[in-house]
């Protein structure tokens, strides 16, 4: 039984082993490769693609409002042909019975048909052709511009969860460390406890430090793995493939980086354009408001033959001699088409569009405002993460020799244990105050580039 339990704890320690090596060879993703894979695979991108590729459907669609309509029509009908003097509207409901009116009513059936073939086209419209396509075009403008804000967007987000991942990688490895800091002196103040040199409850208190490093650690791996799994369902990659690059973390904080974004380009920013699109697209609707009520030129013709069971000298004859056309006419005409009120209409219509446009104005003019803001945040905090990086070393350097020099005199029994945790709380916050600094750089850098549409000139320095 011991041998197989032996056995078992072999099997045991070479599989987590064996994991643990597969895990170490996970190769680093790098930040513009995962930007690359989130804005292929992205479902929000996905969507909004579609949206793009329904504006352009419609924008076929509205070119070819200019075809006019080509109607057949065939009918064969039995009824009376009995008329009476007197006008009436037809409501679209009362039927045609064409002759003049007979002296006696007449009730006989007859037979007639009729074939039509009737062109209807709107010829000429002053414009509103033309005012319609370009809102098309607007509107496919804009949903392009929209994917782009979208994309920009998930690049922003993608950017702070993977410096997120960084700043929390690095809080895990100063967390090990302060594990086996918190270890060694558990095995020295157990040495020292048994030769009595020191009291028990040391052994307590320093074990129970122990336990809280390790219990942040657990945290810390929980947060990094949901961190992972955001970008994951961001990027459609594996959550344990997206491990970042921690040697970007040095390029970052280098000096090299920021002359290349020193200059904003916030012409073409996908936020700048988008609102751009917008204020386009409400204009072209202003114009076309102010064509689709000109006049209308149209364009009549139609050619019709019929046959009727009824002749020429009034005579109701068998039914079948209905059949076929003995009667062949056509009609050709032009005319223009104007509704008088339409003059209100469109003055009302272009002032609720004006209003639209005024609006799409401000919210452009507020972004530009927003994006130099941005950009004068993201300076002021680069000299201010840059002077917290200069000092911090110090700070490092202080806090390592002190917590080393209360350990030795700890050991020597000069000093208690409240010293040696407060002089190694000391070192543990100088550690993570500077991963934070770092963590404060790289995020003001890359807002300055967000917000200055250099986030690639960054990217290609990286590699």
């Amino acid at each position: 039984m011991q041998h197989l339990n032996r056995y078992l704890c072999i099997v045991l320690l070479l599989l987590m082993a064996g994991n643990a090596c597969a895990q170490q060879d996970i190769p680093p993703l790098t930040l513009k490769t995962l930007l690359s894979k989130i804005g292929n695979t992205a479902p929000s991108l996905i969507t909004d693609s579609a949206g793009i590729s329904i504006k352009q459907a419609q924008a076929v669609e509205t070119r070819n409002n200019w075809l006019p309509n080509l109607k057949l029509n065939y009918q064969a009908d039995i009824g009376t042909n009995n008329n009476t003097a007197g006008p009436y509207f037809g409501f679209g409901i009362i039927p045609s019975n064409s002759r003049g009116v007979r002296d006696e009513s007449n009730t006989s059936a007859t037979l007639t048909n009729l074939g039509i073939a009737a062109l209807d086209w709107e010829v000429y419209n002053f414009g509103a052709y033309r005012a319609q396509n370009k809102v098309a075009g607007s509107e496919v403008q804009l949903a392009q511009d929209q994917f782009q804000q979208s994309k920009y967007q998930l690049q922003t987000y993608a950017i702070g969860y993977y410096l997120q991942l960084l700043r929390l990688q690095d809080y895990i490895n100063i967390q090990q460390k302060n594990i086996r800091r918190n270890e060694e002196i558990v095995r020295s103040i157990r040495s020292l406890a048994k030769s009595g040199v020191r009291p028990g409850v040391d052994t307590s208190i320093t074990e129970a430090e122990l336990s809280k490093a390790r219990l942040n650690n657990i945290e810390l791996e929980n947060q990094l793995k949901q961190v992972q799994l955001r970008l994951a369902q961001m990027s459609g990659l594996p959550a344990d493939r997206i491990v970042p690059d921690t040697t970007i973390e040095t390029k970052l904080t280098a000096s090299v980086l920021l002359p290349a974004i020193s200059d904003a380009d916030t012409t073409n920013h996908p936020l700048i354009n988008y609102y751009k699109s917008l204020l386009q697209n409400s204009v072209a609707q202003e114009n076309l408001v102010k064509k689709q009520y000109n006049p209308k030129i149209l364009l009549e013709a139609a050619a019709w033959g019929r046959g009727s069971s009824v002749d020429a000298n009034d005579h109701f004859n068998n039914l079948s001699s209905g059949w076929g056309f003995d009667r062949n006419n056509y009609l050709v005409g032009i005319g223009i088409s104007y509704n008088l009120f339409d003059i209100r209409r469109r003055q009302l219509k272009l002032s609720s569009q004006r209003a639209a446009t005024d609006y799409a104005q401000k919210k452009l003019n507020e972004q530009k405002s927003l994006l130099s803001l941005g950009i004068s945040q993201a300076n002021v905090e680069l000299n201010t993460a840059r002077e917290r990086l200069k000092e911090i070393p110090n700070q490092l350097k202080a806090a390592d020799a002190g917590y080393r020099q209360k350990l030795s005199l700890y050991k020597n029994g000069l000093t208690d244990i409240i010293d040696l945790n407060a002089a190694l709380n000391i070192l543990y916050r100088a550690e993570t105050d500077y991963v934070q600094a770092r963590y404060a750089f790289s995020s003001a850098l890359f807002q300055k580039a967000l917000s200055g549409n250099e986030v690639n000139t960054v990217l290609n320095l990286l590699n």
